[in-house]
């Protein structure tokens, strides 16, 4: 996954000046893991190549869950990316799962649980899904009610409703189900990659509200360039056809992280300097690329080139920010707060209480430690600056914590990150990249 070791606790230097940098970011997490799904389905006799792709434990896990799939994955250490292969020679292809059981065990992935969970129920044969002790506490329970419309026995093994997750699989059928993504949108996503390997043609309605929908955007948009058919007909109206072999793809470049960008754009933002990450524009996959928009309308200015988007850093204002869509930044927006003029509220982020750690409580109790005003609502919280003072803060085992609150040592001496390992789940090199920019 990554030669780096991390210590117990990290001090975060204040920079010394503005920073002025351009930073690349590994491949996006996101895209990766819904690659590895498109092309395991898709790859019959023939390999897809995926570039650019991340290495990481979110990333590793979903690896290994198709390694006891009876896929066959190979790394490419002079380019760092990916082929995948199903053989003929080795597996029936008759089978969408080439293993007639499996045991997975996919740490604090989501995607790989929400992803793998509807890809095993095409199968034939038991397959048991497991995490860590926080994925035992994540719903799972509306994915798995979709999936019984469509003929999958699957349940909660403890009957909560969370995993781990038992799949007595023999296929999907067709037809029309209704199902909610008001919790998370990658159960929507789960049932649109399977739905093309069903028996017959599959129609979604959503009941309720969706979150997150650019990453069902990127799902659909990821989906038609594997050669799959699926198409949003009307506001929560989905409907997949049947995959017909012959359509795979053969290689596929997977975007560098918007999620990860938005810590440099911040930076910028935080220092008044600039941050230019490189090889993103407005043509992304990725919805958070919206944060940038965010930035600008804190008072920072955005710039597009062939390079990449650059931010250059202001004096910052307070603003009123709904984050339903781009909710995997609302911890970087929190670290930008604590430097602006007026208060900052974030709004319709619910569901991320239900991420790897509840974030709009973990949030809000770190920098109230570092001295911010922050009230907390059920959907969100309000951030009024105050005077900043450095202490060690906690980061959950959540990757985003520890890389959004360092953010707030980067201008306030004492800040220490505690277990700042917790990066190695999306962005193993983080520390390194950050430290990169110091001396730009």
């Amino acid at each position: 996954m990554s030669d780096f070791t991390y210590p117990p606790e990290l001090v975060i230097a204040p920079l010394a000046k503005p920073v002025n940098a351009t930073v690349t970011v590994p491949g996006s997490k996101s895209i990766t893991n819904r690659a590895l799904v498109l092309a395991a389905l898709t790859a019959v006799d023939r390999e897809c190549y995926l570039g650019n792709f991340l290495h990481s434990e979110d990333t590793k896990v979903m690896l290994d869950s198709l390694n006891r799939l009876n896929f066959s994955l190979f790394g490419e250490p002079s380019t760092g990316g990916m082929k995948i292969v199903r053989n003929s020679g080795l597996v029936r292809t008759d089978r969408v799962i080439p293993a007639l059981n499996a045991e997975l065990f996919v740490a604090n992935s989501g995607t790989s649980m929400r992803f793998l969970t509807a890809m095993v129920s095409l199968g034939h044969g038991h397959y048991r899904l497991d995490g860590i002790a926080r994925m035992r506490e994540r719903p799972i329970e509306d994915l798995l009610f979709a999936l019984r419309q469509l003929g999958a026995n699957v349940s909660s093994e403890s009957n909560n409703g969370c995993p781990p997750v038992v799949v007595e699989a023999v296929g999907l059928r067709g037809g029309r189900i209704r199902m909610r993504a008001d919790v998370s949108s990658q159960y929507l996503s789960a049932v649109l990659m399977a739905a093309p390997f069903a028996d017959g043609k599959v129609e979604i309605e959503l009941d309720g509200p969706l979150v997150s929908e650019p990453y069902v955007e990127m799902t659909l948009r990821m989906m038609q360039s594997f050669g799959l058919h699926a198409e949003q007909t009307a506001p929560g109206h989905f409907r997949i056809r049947p995959h017909t072999t012959g359509q795979s793809r053969t290689n596929y470049y997977i975007e560098p992280d918007a999620s990860a960008a938005s810590y440099f754009w911040a930076t910028a933002a935080i220092t008044g300097g600039r941050v230019t990450v490189a090889g993103l524009n407005r043509t992304s996959l990725q919805g958070d690329m919206r944060f940038v928009d965010v930035l600008a309308q804190m008072g920072c200015r955005v710039e597009e080139c062939d390079a990449g988007i650059t931010v250059h850093g202001a004096p910052l204002r307070g603003a009123d920010v709904d984050m339903n869509d781009i909710s995997d930044t609302v911890m970087t927006l929190g670290a930008v707060a604590c430097f602006a003029d007026g208060p900052t509220t974030i709004r319709n982020v619910r569901h991320i209480r239900h991420k790897e750690t509840d974030r709009i409580a973990a949030l809000a109790t770190e920098l109230r430690k570092l001295g911010a005003e922050v009230e907390e609502r059920e959907d969100g919280l309000t951030i009024t600056p105050r005077p900043l003072t450095g202490c060690e803060v906690d980061t959950y085992n959540d990757h985003r914590m520890a890389m959004s609150l360092a953010l707030v040592g980067l201008k306030v001496p004492g800040v220490v990150i505690r277990n700042p390992g917790c990066v190695a789940k999306t962005y193993p090199a983080f520390w390194k990249d950050l430290e990169s920019i110091r001396g730009s």
